[in-house]
């Protein structure tokens, strides 16, 4: 059979570069951005800086490296990439017309992130603090070690000059974590996003501080909002905007997240939400002189929009134009790159609104997949939209094997665009190949769809799930294209979360995969890193409340369960921990209940070998194709 004649196979899937890092430099000239890709051989992803030079009309590939950031002057590129031995990234800083590069930065356990000096002299970046002397002798005495809560070091801020290359630490190390920063258009300002700790749990408790860097002042800006994501400057260092929550951050501790844009004036320290009619979370990026650049999420689509001094929105996407997810704007506004997904497409890069990738071209040439945005109601009335994906040319008289592909999150949601973009674990082409069609359902809790949607799951996690996953089984089999009788469901997290309570609490699946999933509230709650987000959803813990704890555990149903379910887990996964796994497999086991295990040594959430991920979707295609094709 001819490449023409066949979908892309797993490791064709798997090898499609993910587009990140995307930097316009301020002449508008040259767009740098980053290229990971799969190596196979190495097994493992390795990140390339391309570089678009407009005179020229092509990208060139660059060098090995993250965080591309062109200097103020667009004539030197600044980037992250491992220094010699166990350093960690550095900062190096490359001329455009090949003079050579240069390490800024020595940093034992590397660099986080960083931003240049607007005078082009140097660059501000965010490091770990220097390790305590108490600590330090604690370790030489008794080895590696730590004390729940404590002996934690933070990312401080630090500055260094090009010439000099002579380190130095702007913030204290001690109860002070930054998580974002930005710098003056005069560099004499930084304005911090800092949270206590690095303790996930302290994440609600971030502040903004402003760093006078000549007299080394830092003081506090006032507030009592949860803040987040970026923060920027504006043109005249008079206002500062980022995200923040609409209510006061004690309401946070048992209830979910929903928030907004504000703008903090430091004349008079006020602060506005200017966009609270805008039903939608929103993230600034850059304060241009033109106005504030924002990405925000509309349902199964991102868009970029400029919001001015007036208020006034001036939308730049517009409602074909897919997902732009990533952007960069010059300073005074005149100059725009971003990658851009189209409907059924992975992503490109664009600059000032051409197309200067065609990664594409991998797509051309292969049957591939075709996605459609569909709705229905939920047994509430609740309306619920989905992705469906089916061959292009599918017979709608026929039923069909259905499978159900549950998203993440909560708070993230599933896009019509193609499945290489988001997803290295279920092989949704293959299935496609195979004869299957696949729903993607974005239910209670998915993002894009308003912070009333984003909060209708608040204390119904499980049921509330299954009764938006099952109305839209129920929606495709009263259409004649799903086959009741061959139904499966999967997902990874907080999808696997949703997968397992399908497999337990109904008899509609015919077999099931749970991808790092919950299984018991309980167990997570005191093995999880973030046990704050559990709280935030059920509204208490589960020493107060273990009625709801109960009610939302896949494990409460597993007497009833008959589902053949295939779990798999990485050893490693701190948000949801492994006993997760250990519980649903004893216990379905227990029950008689056909089920696998599959444990991936050193994995946490994800990994970073494209063979573990292949062999993830190989077994998920095997499973399905054993229970609900052969």
């Amino acid at each position: 059979m001819n490449k023409i004649d066949t979908y892309l196979s797993i490791e064709e899937l798997l090898s499609i570069p993910a587009i990140s890092d995307i930097h316009m430099s301020e002449d508008g000239q040259r767009v740098a951005f980053v290229k990971n890709t799969a190596d196979w051989e190495e097994n493992t992803y390795r990140d390339s800086i391309v570089i678009y030079e407009k005179d020229k009309g092509e990208c060139t590939p660059f060098t090995e490296g993250t965080s591309p950031l062109w200097s103020p002057d667009s004539k030197r590129l600044a980037y992250l990439s491992a220094g010699e031995g166990n350093s960690g990234n550095q900062i190096f800083v490359e001329s455009i017309d090949g003079d050579g590069r240069v390490r800024i930065t020595d940093e034992k356990e590397g660099v986080i992130q960083f931003k240049w000096d607007p005078s082009g002299k140097g660059v501000y970046y965010v490091a770990l603090s220097q390790e305590s002397e108490e600590i330090k002798k604690r370790r030489e005495k008794y080895g590696d070690f730590h004390y729940v809560g404590k002996d934690y070091r933070n990312h401080c801020l630090w500055y260094v000059e090009l010439i000099e290359q002579v380190p130095y630490q702007l913030t204290e190390g001690r109860d002070f974590h930054i998580q974002e920063f930005d710098v003056s258009s005069d560099g004499d300002k930084v304005v911090v996003m800092a949270a206590p700790s690095p303790d996930g749990e302290d994440g609600q408790n971030g502040e903004l501080y402003l760093l006078d860097r000549p007299t080394g002042e830092l003081r506090k800006l006032d507030g009592d909002k949860v803040v987040g994501g970026n923060v920027c400057f504006s043109p005249q260092t008079t206002k500062v905007c980022y995200t923040a929550s609409l209510r006061e951050k004690e309401y946070y501790k048992t209830h979910i997240m929903d928030s907004t844009l504000e703008i903090y004036d430091f004349k008079n320290g006020e602060r506005i939400q200017p966009l609270l009619y805008f039903d939608h979370a929103v993230v600034p990026i850059r304060w241009t002189a033109k106005g504030i650049l924002l990405m925000w999420q509309d349902k199964t689509n991102y868009r970029i929009g400029l919001l001015s001094g007036d208020g006034k929105l001036d939308m730049i996407s517009g409602k074909s134009d897919g997902c732009i997810m990533e952007a960069s704007i010059t300073e005074d506004g005149n100059h725009l790159a971003y990658r851009k997904a189209a409907p059924n497409e992975t992503f490109e890069v664009y600059a000032d609104g051409e197309k200067i990738t065609n990664e594409n071209a991998l797509l051309q040439g292969r049957l591939t997949s075709k996605r459609e945005v569909i709705s229905w109601s939920s047994s509430d009335g609740l309306e619920i939209e989905g992705i469906l994906t089916t061959p292009k040319d599918v017979d709608w008289n026929d039923k069909h094997p259905l499978l159900v592909f549950i998203h993440g999150g909560p708070d993230w949601a599933s896009f019509p665009i193609h499945s290489s973009c988001f997803n290295e674990k279920y092989p949704v082409e293959l299935f496609i190949e195979k004869g299957f069609i696949v729903l993607e359902p974005n239910y209670r809790g998915s993002s894009g769809y308003g912070n009333d949607f984003l909060k209708a799951n608040y204390r119904n996690l499980g049921i509330g799930d299954y009764e938006d996953v099952i109305s839209g089984v129920d929606t495709l089999v009263d259409r004649g294209i799903a086959d009741q009788a061959r139904v499966g469901v999967m997902g990874w997290s907080q999808g696997g979360f949703i997968s397992a309570f399908c497999s337990t609490y109904s008899d509609r699946f015919k077999a099931a995969s749970v991808g790092g999933g919950i299984s018991n509230w309980v167990t997570n709650y005191v093995n999880t890193d973030l046990p704050s987000f559990i709280r935030m959803h059920v509204g208490d813990t589960p020493w107060n409340d273990p009625e709801i704890y109960a009610k939302a555990s896949p494990t409460t149903y597993i007497q009833s369960a008959f589902t053949p379910t295939l779990i798999q887990h990485g050893e490693k996964d701190a948000r949801v921990p492994i006993p997760n796994a250990y519980e649903l497999y004893k216990g379905l086991k227990d029950m008689g209940v056909e089920t696998e295990l599959v444990v991936f040594d050193g994995m946490g959430y994800s990994s970073d070998k494209p063979g573990i991920h292949r062999a993830i979707m190989e077994q998920n295609l095997s499973w399905f194709l054993r229970w609900l094709v052969d």
